[in-house]
């Protein structure tokens, strides 16, 4: 086990499945010599060479077009995009390409071998363009996998999970802990199951389900909602495609309650999905309406970021109004 803070335990992981496997190759905006704007593929080029780990143009359509051409004969491409605010340009090339290669082909060929590195979300300082948590718009693409860790131990295993998978990976990075989170984690090789959802705390009165750096946030609101007596189930999702439903409802039929937060606006968010299917799987065991603390339907503000965000305090909230429903 090492002390690891979370952009650590990506690079740890990146370099594991890049000295197992000669077809893994990392790429995107200054992730060579320099390793990204956040350090997060430092070393690799050093270690692996330029044809390995090298800068790419200013294009993340052409990353994800080459990404996606690499995979297609064989490779094991590992692209960044540099924040996940970026990733529109290439919204053709995940959504009309990696997703429906396979599909496209009945299975003659597919991109099952690439992943998609971005961070995502909120508090940093960053604004209206590298600011924005885009699950949601992806989660609406069949053969896509969407994974968002909460930690570094969530981070490496996951990581790792994902560019094995045989299936195309979009994996959001919560920018706001790539520092900030620190934990214990294994130096050796390990994964974590794509697909499902983890029960961080059991609870009886209600069960409180975020993803990514959200996770602490829920975490931080169930601490002060214990001190009034409130017990809360909290569930990392871990994977916004394909999502737990089994594990999300199991809990909801015990606690009666669910209450869902995102970073995301609250409009069309992957939240709403949760709260529509649980509310079809739990109709009967819901002593109150499914709630959702989500950010703002406006574009991520700078001077506002405290009121745009889903904070504990907003989480703790409706907590108490939905247990006092």
């Amino acid at each position: 086990m090492a002390q690891m803070n979370l952009l650590q335990a990506i690079n740890n992981a990146l370099d594991i499945a890049m000295a197992e496997n000669d077809s893994a190759v990392c790429f995107g905006e200054d992730v060579g010599h320099f390793g990204g704007v956040f350090r997060a593929t430092s070393g690799l080029q050093e270690k692996y060479g330029k044809t390995r780990c090298f800068n790419t143009p200013l294009v993340e359509q052409g990353i994800i077009g080459f990404a996606n051409g690499l995979a297609a004969q064989g490779s094991t491409p590992i692209a960044e995009i540099q924040f996940a605010d970026y990733i529109f340009p290439a919204f053709d090339q995940i959504v009309n390409e990696s997703a429906k290669f396979r599909y496209r082909s009945g299975n003659e060929f597919n991109v099952g071998k690439l992943t998609i590195r971005t961070p995502y979300g909120g508090g940093i300082a960053g604004g209206l363009y590298h600011s924005q948590s885009p699950e949601a718009y992806f989660a609406h693409t069949p053969g896509l996998k969407i994974v968002v860790p909460r930690n570094p131990y969530q981070a490496k295993g996951l990581l790792l999970a994902s560019i094995r998978d045989d299936n195309p990976v979009v994996f959001f990075e919560p920018k706001r802990l790539y520092r900030a989170s620190v934990g214990e984690v294994p130096t050796e090789d390990y994964q974590l199951p794509i697909g499902k959802a983890e029960v961080v705390q059991q609870g009886s009165d209600i069960t409180l389900l975020a993803w990514g750096a959200q996770m602490e946030i829920i975490e931080k609101a169930a601490e002060m909602a214990k001190k009034d007596g409130i017990s809360c189930e909290i569930i990392d999702l871990r994977t916004i495609l394909p999502w737990d439903v089994e594990t999300v409802a199991s809990s909801v039929m015990k606690t009666g309650r669910l209450l869902i937060s995102q970073e995301a606006p609250l409009t069309a968010g992957f939240a709403s999905e949760i709260a529509a299917t649980i509310q079809s799987e739990c109709f009967l065991h819901l002593e109150s309406p499914i709630a959702r603390v989500c950010g703002l339907d406006t574009p991520y503000p700078l001077a506002l970021e405290k009121e745009h965000a889903a904070d504990h305090l907003k989480v703790y909230e409706a907590i108490k109004n939905s247990v006092n429903y």
